[in-house]
């Protein structure tokens, strides 16, 4: 990992926004891609869709609209253990997402004058669930029950066709999905799934969704750009991003262990640490580069850690630590300081924050209650992750009388007649004249 030293400097915002790692270069990259996959399927369809299969997946001739016996089977075949830790996850995010959904409320502006502010879901949902480099069933959980608990009607699923089980989805993605009642399953992978489902694929009975969710690699991310105005959509979720903010109290090796639990991911993940302890950050550097040559996946860990995207930052103290941390905005932050429960609400830019170091990221992804897909590339200055209220529409629903509109009336003319809008007072002032018959239709 490199290191960005930024001790003894002083930053106005904008200059920390250039300093933070991000692999720039990349994401533009995908951005174009991921647009002219998504119009290959916007155009052409099913055939573009088996075309992406054979590129990317390496499948031909598997079945795209996954059959009802796949997902019976893979049901039937889950490891118990497994089962056991997706109903127990499916509980604790359903708890965690009815907090995201507003009760209705009325707002009495006067005798004969309310506004109903409401929640609507939409009709329909498109998930997306990674397949490639992990099968993410846990994801299915964090889609669809926000979705549900939200009151979607209808929800679809995409996620890639899978060469080593004869082109199916992964069985335990099927399975994840089988135990929460989803039976629109599709084997589409990637930037061609986001754009199969916001734009629907006739040939196979997908109809559009009205929003499409769900995380995925940088093209993923980008294909949800290039589909927004047509569907709605969660924040980017893309690759993987961690920081931890740590000083001298923290554990070297656990903050190591979650650098790398989320490097695991992708090699476009991002691991950051911003510390002001530089014996601490060696400590750190040398656990890291341990645990990396050790773990599973050493050559994608070491990839994400040797990136653009990755470094130790080195600051003067805990307010350049916090400023840091707002500006880069990660979609995960972890918080390995003294009085980290009390530092938190300081730490206002973030997809999601573990505060303390027995709150792992690995817990939010999967047992925690919270939501794993996250905003990153810095959207968490201004975009929220997934929940319920992504699958809600706020409305208002506005009702006066007569007598209610009539206490208004003057005001409306007068700044119709400032704008010069006159129609827009005569309008009111029709419902006064002599000959208009007033019926309360309500």
């Amino acid at each position: 990992m490199r290191t960005i030293d930024l001790r003894g400097k002083s930053l106005a915002p904008a200059d920390m926004l250039a300093v933070v790692p991000r692999a720039a270069q990349a994401r533009a990259e995908a951005l174009a891609t991921a647009a002219q996959i998504v119009d290959d399927v916007r155009t052409a369809g099913e055939s573009a869709l088996r075309d992406q299969a054979e590129r990317f997946d390496h499948v031909v001739g598997h079945a795209i609209r996954v059959p009802a016996e796949h997902l019976a089977e893979a049901l039937e075949s889950v490891d118990p253990e497994v089962r056991t830790a997706l109903e127990n996850a499916i509980g604790r995010v359903r708890r965690g997402s009815a907090a995201q959904v507003p009760a209705a409320h009325i707002t009495e502006l006067g005798p004969g004058a309310r506004i109903i502010q409401r929640w609507q879901p939409v009709g329909r949902a498109g998930v997306y669930i990674p397949g490639g480099k992990a099968p993410l069933a846990s994801s299915v959980v964090m889609n669809v029950v926000p979705a549900q608990v939200a009151g979607v009607g209808s929800i679809a699923l995409a996620s890639p066709p899978q060469a080593g089980h004869g082109g199916r989805v992964h069985p335990t993605i099927l399975a994840a999905a089988a135990l929460l009642g989803i039976d629109e399953v599709y084997a589409i992978g990637g930037a061609g799934a986001i754009g199969a489902l916001a734009y629907g694929v006739a040939g196979l009975g997908l109809d559009p969704v009205d929003v499409v969710s769900g995380p995925g690699n940088n093209y993923v991310a980008s294909a949800k750009r290039a589909v927004a105005g047509a569907v709605g959509t969660d924040s980017e979720a893309g690759a993987t991003e961690i920081l931890v903010v740590a000083d001298d109290t923290a554990d070297p090796d656990l903050v190591a262990a979650d650098l790398v639990s989320q490097a695991e991911h992708d090699e476009q993940a991002s691991a950051v640490l911003v510390t002001d302890s530089v014996e601490l950050a060696d400590r750190v550097a040398d656990a890291v580069a341990r645990r990396a040559s050790d773990t599973l996946h050493a050559q994608r860990v070491a990839a994400a850690l040797a990136g653009p995207q990755s470094a130790i930052v080195l600051v003067d103290d805990r307010g350049m630590a916090e400023a840091f941390s707002n500006a880069y905005a990660p979609e995960h932050l972890e918080l390995h300081i003294a009085g980290a429960a009390e530092a938190a609400e300081r730490f206002t830019s973030a997809g999601a924050v573990f505060v303390g170091d027995q709150t792992p990221v690995s817990l939010g992804d999967y047992m925690a209650g919270s939501n794993h897909v996250l905003p990153t590339g810095g959207q968490a200055r201004y975009a929220a992750g997934l929940g319920a209220y992504t699958f809600l529409r706020p409305q208002q629903v506005i009702e006066y009388d007569h007598a209610a509109l009539d206490q208004v009336r003057e005001g409306v003319i007068a700044l119709s007649a400032a704008e010069i809008l006159p129609a827009h007072g005569e309008a009111v002032q029709a419902r006064f004249a002599e000959r208009s018959v007033r019926v309360d239709r309500r």
